[in-house]
């Protein structure tokens, strides 16, 4: 290995906040993934948590931010909204037959840690997935 590289990486994009997008982030994640075991788990993530930003919030108009770090310790990927909601992103319980509602309990089953943050000027979701032997899942 180089000197200078080290067992870090971080990737931030600015996304359009359109559906196509979605696609291309996730190809990205498994590229730069390439290898990893949690690429899977890591490119549903992102689709999951972009899709609520450009669904539930003004980033359908604007942008959303994804941020993707990946250490010795794990992946943590972060999708921050551009807001215009007053309702805070959570883990649903729908009904059965219901359309929607299921992706942050998606998350929540495949990262190790879920984090929101934020207010009706934007929400921060992130996602952490652990490797490490003693905190793998």
């Amino acid at each position: 290995m180089h000197e200078y590289m080290s067992g870090w990486f971080a990737w931030v994009v600015d996304c359009p906040g359109i559906p196509e997008e979605l696609a291309r982030a996730r190809h990205h994640v498994h590229q730069l993934l390439d290898g990893n075991p949690h690429a899977d788990d890591a490119a549903l993530i992102v689709t999951e948590l972009g899709t609520n930003a450009i669904t539930h919030t003004d980033s359908a108009k604007t942008t959303f931010r994804l941020v993707l770090v990946h250490g010795p310790d794990g992946i943590s990927i972060t999708v921050t909204d551009a807001g215009g909601t007053t309702t805070r992103p959570h883990v649903e319980r729908p009904e059965d037959t219901a359309d929607h509602g299921r992706g942050l309990a998606l998350v929540t089953a495949l990262a190790t840690t879920l984090t929101i943050t934020g207010d009706d000027h934007g929400h921060t979701v992130t996602a952490e997935i652990h490797t490490t032997p003693a905190t793998a899942r």
